[in-house]
């Protein structure tokens, strides 16, 4: 890997999580168009190297999470049941099946752009009183293993699926944002090395590209760490404000994509 290309990994991974940890996203799902398009990461190693990024991202948030006082507690415990079997059932189908980018590019765009109008409709117009209820913890572990499996395939972090649906129903920022970007830590830990395993039987550019996967984490690490401080700074109305907007962006993004 040339400087260039691991100072631009860095750089990106930096601004990425700066925006993000805020709300709970690791930045992996902004990350991952990045590392097709101008870092020419090979498929399916850009889905490894995107879970490696959150692995060497993740402790910074969390970090400055636990440090401000604010555990995941037992909705992470309820997020991790669900989306560690979840990634291993999607990584076994990423390097054996291996389904179509624009297939899942449609996905995302069906999901995440009317998810983050969802939000900001429901921040600008709350709910009355008691109308909303947050998801039961059977429904919750069963969102979590869904979203896993496909963090497995495409090596999203999960809170940028989780965090909109939660902070929807109800379920303020300040709590899930320490909770999905532990969930995604755990998972993001799992699949890298259900990967590196399937490496060993699988053929292909199935092992994660590892200097760059380090690059773009130390950007990670350091921007989620700023990230997660400026979060108590924020308004609940801003946060949420922001996780729809990154929602419907990514949305967009990748709709945009999908439709080339």
């Amino acid at each position: 890997m040339e400087w260039s290309t691991g100072l631009l990994g860095f750089a990106a991974g930096l601004l990425i999580s700066l925006t993000t940890a805020p709300v709970g996203v690791s930045g992996a799902v902004f990350l991952l168009p990045v590392q097709v398009s101008l870092l020419d990461v090979p498929s399916p190693a850009v889905t490894p190297t995107n879970l490696l990024y959150n692995v060497v991202a993740g402790p910074g948030a969390l970090l400055r999470y636990r440090r401000g006082g604010r555990p995941a507690g037992t909705l992470t415990r309820l997020l991790v049941t669900g989306t560690v079997p979840g990634v291993v059932v999607g990584a076994v189908i990423r390097v054996f099946a291996v389904p179509g980018p624009r297939v899942f590019r449609l996905l995302v765009a069906m999901l995440l752009l009317p998810l983050g109008l969802w939000l900001w409709l429901r921040t600008v117009r709350p709910a009355a009183a008691g109308t909303q209820r947050q998801p039961s913890p059977g429904a919750t572990r069963t969102l979590a293993l869904a979203v896993g499996v496909v963090g497995g395939v495409y090596g999203i972090g999960g809170g940028s699926l989780l965090g909109p649906i939660l902070v929807g129903r109800g379920a303020p920022v300040a709590t899930v944002a320490p909770a999905a970007l532990a969930s995604t830590f755990v998972t993001s830990v799992v699949g890298a090395a259900t990967y590196a395993l399937l490496s060993l039987a699988a053929t292909g550019d199935v092992a994660p590209e590892w200097l760059l996967g380090f690059s773009t984490g130390a950007g990670g690490l350091l921007g989620g760490y700023l990230g997660a401080r400026l979060q108590p700074r924020l308004p609940e109305t801003a946060l949420r404000l922001l996780l729809g907007t990154l929602a419907a962006a990514v949305g967009a993004l990748y709709a945009v994509q999908a439709l080339r």
